[in-house]
């Protein structure tokens, strides 16, 4: 085969082969075609588009260039989640233990944070002692004894989705969907479960910030899975809000231990988001009707089995559990100041992407894949949409070890939040579902 054949075929709009697309995918990760010639297949794509087929096999070619984790020794019914990333999505830390403590094992590799969205690895890693870090022999054997383990990617999963990342990063190639939903579902695959809940957000803080894009990319990922023998649904959420009030790590984590621990008087909207996505998990790989799945996660939350699930995750894996029975043990940034309304209002909109921006520059998250996050940097709510503020009240505190961050932080959160006369109307959490 010869790669200009191919970029001619794709520049004219033309479907590419499940064997062209094999070929380029393990040239490109292998190092036999250049980068130059990698980057112009990647823009002809963004330009052009692919079909479900093309895209279904480039996942597939993404999958197989490593490592794929076998669990079958957990059972017929494991299943993922995955969220595309927002401001305070805490989900991952609510919902595992969820399941876990209902008997079903949850085998979960996240990722760290880039940019304005926050990552899973980062906020377990704010816990003292915490391994994220294993074998993946090690990986199993937590699953197989605690019915929970989340790490980080291990072992050679998916080494032809971080070559093509990396050069969509640069290359102005990132928002394409084919290559968006084959990047996503490849690490889901090589993952190994039989069963994948996609949590795609919406609205100013999500990358796909349009109701209909947003549904492009879960169906296109809905079908990929479903063409590839993994039986997937998707939900919906909106993402024009930070999720809960804490954006930052060991703050987000707290705010885990309050919704495990005192569900019905912790933020309603992160418990709504956590419940609706355990609730479709269960219902997925058949435990019960809908409403049956609802009522079972409440109870594990309301009876403290899923925070006891938690805490012996945390415990497994080497972190020190004591700062889950004792959140107050968690370190406090040495510099906080208060945010106040400059005058009288309703929180109308709240630009999300804009808050997570601020929680990036007190140091709770990355600019470049390099750079080292501060656990105990962010920010707490205290007012959020459809709240009513006085002039001067408080509405929220920002955290810091770097004194210097604090003004640039104040002003990106105050051009955040935009105050209206009137109540604003209220937005759904769950916009819709796909396959479910």
């Amino acid at each position: 085969m010869l790669m200009y054949e191919i970029l001619n075929k794709k520049k004219h709009g033309q479907e590419l082969t499940t064997s062209e697309i094999r070929w380029v995918v393990d040239g490109f990760t292998s190092g036999e075609i250049p980068a130059y010639q990698m980057s112009a297949l990647l823009m002809a794509v963004c330009l052009k588009g692919m079909t479900t087929r093309e895209t279904a096999d480039l996942t597939m070619a993404m999958a197989d260039s490593g490592d794929i984790m076998d669990l079958s020794c957990l059972g017929d019914k494991t299943i993922d989640k995955h969220s595309t990333g927002g401001v305070g999505d805490k989900t991952t830390l609510i919902v595992g233990p969820i399941i876990a403590a209902i008997g079903l094992p949850v085998a979960k590799m996240s990722g760290r944070g880039l940019g304005h969205t926050g990552g899973t690895i980062d906020k377990l890693q704010s816990i003292p002692g915490f391994r994220t870090e294993m074998t993946t022999e090690e990986f199993l054997d937590n699953v197989k004894k605690h019915g929970l383990c989340i790490a980080g990617q291990s072992g050679n999963l998916v080494p032809a989705d971080k070559k093509i990342y990396a050069l969509r990063d640069v290359t102005a190639t990132v928002d394409s969907i084919p290559l968006i939903a084959a990047s996503i579902m490849s690490k889901k695959i090589a993952a190994g479960a039989g069963h994948i809940l996609l949590d795609v957000k919406t609205g100013n803080g999500a990358f796909m910030k349009d109701l209909r894009d947003a549904r492009a990319l879960a169906e296109a990922m809905v079908n990929i899975g479903n063409g590839c023998g993994r039986k997937t649904a998707a939900i919906i959420t909106d993402m024009s809000a930070p999720l809960g009030r804490a954006i930052g790590n060991n703050l987000e984590v707290k705010e885990v231990i309050r919704v495990l621990s005192d569900c019905r008087h912790s933020a309603q909207d992160l418990l709504e988001v956590s419940v609706a996505i355990a609730a479709n998990m269960l219902y997925m790989v058949d435990y019960a009707g809908l409403a049956a799945c609802e009522a079972k996660v409440m109870e594990v939350l309301e009876n403290g089995a899923a925070l006891d699930k938690f805490a012996e995750m945390v415990e497994a894996q080497g972190g020190d559990r004591s700062y889950i029975e004792n959140p107050d043990k968690f370190e406090v940034a040495k510099y906080t100041r208060q945010v106040c309304s400059s005058s009288g209002g309703y929180i109308g909109s709240i630009d999300t992407e804009g808050l997570g921006i601020a929680a990036m520059i007190l140091g709770a998250g990355r600019k470049t894949p390099e750079d080292e996050v501060c656990y105990s940097s962010g920010i707490v709510l205290t007012s959020t949409i459809g709240s009513y503020v006085e002039k001067g009240q408080i509405i929220a505190l920002l955290y810091t070890n770097d004194k210097n961050s604090l003004l640039e932080a104040e002003h990106k959160f105050i051009e955040s939040i935009k105050l209206t006369p009137t109540m604003p109307q209220t937005v759904p959490l769950i916009h819709d579902k796909i396959g479910l």
